[in-house]
């Protein structure tokens, strides 16, 4: 399996975002995570377009844009304009999980699911086709810093399952992304659960060194797959 590590900017010095992605991707980041949340469907607030688009200029990896957001749609054509590669969002936070994964696809970008702790992993049945990525959330989306919470490990291998099963009949790669409470000294449990991509926030921009954290989370990585 290969493996992709998704630096959050959200635990990233906003005074100096440019410099942050750089380094961040320098340091061996495969992709920008970037957290959208509106305080509405999550108690936080955090950034727009207008903050993927001024990143854009900085980074040659895509840039993967999770939508915390109720409604959804308004937003999606916007992001795809700023820069967006990657769009995911929450079908409970959709009127019409279909329209709004074409909308996503419609605008030029890979469409994604995302799901929290205790969301059913069945809006998945009719929707395949149509996404690319399948966002499973560790903790309890709004803040940065939580601890995972072990029991959806269970959501990961059993969204595995059905990404394997869907891929082995049509050759179509989906990614499974985790996202919350991820470390080098938990990044190989949560892979062997299923994962492929790893978004991490305050465990890499919370260390001087992004270099070295990103370097253990791989090395973490390559141990499992030489088992």
């Amino acid at each position: 399996m290969i493996f992709r590590i998704a630096p959050s900017i959200l635990s990233a010095d906003f005074a100096r975002l440019g410099e942050e992605v750089r380094n961040v991707i320098a340091a061996g980041g495969d992709l920008i995570h970037f957290d959208v949340m509106d305080n509405h469907y999550v108690p936080n607030l955090t950034i727009g377009p207008m903050v993927c688009k001024a990143i854009r200029p900085h980074i040659r990896v895509p840039i993967d844009v999770h939508l915390m957001v109720r409604p959804v749609d308004r937003l999606i054509p916007d992001f795809a304009r700023a820069g967006a590669d990657v769009i995911s969002f929450h079908p409970e936070a959709s009127e019409h999980v279909d329209r709004t994964l074409s909308l996503i696809r419609d605008h030029g970008c890979k469409a994604g699911l995302a799901f929290n702790p205790t969301t059913s992993l069945n809006y998945l049945d009719q929707a395949m086709s149509r996404i690319d990525l399948v966002l499973i959330m560790l903790v309890n989306p709004g803040f940065s810093g939580q601890l995972f919470i072990p029991e959806v490990l269970n959501k990961l291998r059993d969204a595995r399952q059905r990404i394997n099963i869907y891929s082995a009949r049509t050759g179509r790669q989906i990614h499974l992304e985790v996202d919350g409470g991820v470390k080098s000294s938990n990044i190989a449990q949560i892979a062997e659960a299923g994962a492929d991509t790893f978004v991490a926030g305050s465990a890499i921009f919370n260390q001087s060194d992004y270099q070295q954290v990103i370097y253990e989370m791989r090395c973490a990585l390559v141990s499992l797959n030489e088992k």
